[in-house]
């Protein structure tokens, strides 16, 4: 059908004839709006999910849960967990107590091995044991802290590491975190030196530390030197 443009006015109706509609707009398919409802439903519900996992893993010990605000000797890029696996070194917590010991009250050390002693707790023989495990590694900063297996440790690293292994310790901590961890003054077997830059430790009487060999290497080591307690806090965990 034409229709004469010069004839049509602006708010006139088109004619009608049988073979076309009335002009309006068609009516929306209810079945098509339900099941677009439902999809963006199921969206936001994912992403309500994804947001209390995230929340979730935060609250329960996560790496950004796991530190108090304490920035020292914390990595500013977390290596991933290929990246600090090295073989020889496992998880503190499968080290087993060191056999033998040696008599007496005090460790001693053979190389660069500290012997417990016999009459130690078997905490004690599990810190030295799982020291002993990572006596070789080198220094690198953060080292431990997203891993407990890990290429080389630094100072609150070490020592977390050696804590850990005897179940006195469930997450690694920086070292200005030692300052307020345990119990004030020293303990009967361990005692804790720490600041906001450096940690360590003396177990039964030997010093583990990542500093102070006298050659200049650096890493968790055993020292036969005293302890240095100058400028440091002095602690010890509960009971030893």
């Amino acid at each position: 059908m034409g229709v004469d443009v010069q004839e049509f006015k602006i708010g006139s109706r088109l004619p009608i004839t049988p073979g076309m509609n009335s002009w309006r707009p068609h009516a929306t398919n209810p079945t098509a709006w339900h099941a677009a409802l439902a999809v963006l439903a199921s969206v936001l519900a994912i992403f309500a999910l994804l947001a209390a996992a995230s929340v979730a893993h935060a609250e329960s010990g996560g790496f950004a849960a796991g530190y108090s605000g304490e920035t020292v000797e914390t990595p500013s890029t977390p290596a991933s967990s290929a990246e600090t696996e090295v073989p020889g070194v496992t998880s503190p917590s499968g080290v087993t107590t060191p056999s033998p010991t040696v008599p007496g009250a005090l460790a001693t050390m053979v190389g660069t091995k500290a012997i417990a002693p016999a009459s130690a707790p078997t905490v004690v023989k599990r810190l030295i044991a799982a020291a002993n495990h990572i006596r070789t590694t080198p220094y690198i900063w953060g080292g431990g802290h997203v891993s407990w297996v890990a290429k080389g440790y630094d100072c609150s690293g070490s020592v977390s590491y050696a804590l850990h292994g005897a179940k006195l310790l469930t997450s690694p901590l920086v070292s200005g975190s030692f300052m307020t961890w345990g119990e004030p003054g020293p303990g009967k077997w361990i005692t804790i030196y720490a600041n906001k830059e450096h940690v360590y430790m003396v177990v039964a009487g030997l010093r583990w530390d990542t500093g102070g060999d006298e050659n200049g290497e650096t890493g968790p080591r055993w020292h036969n030197a005293p302890a240095y307690p100058k400028g440091f806090v002095v602690r010890h965990p509960v009971g030893y």
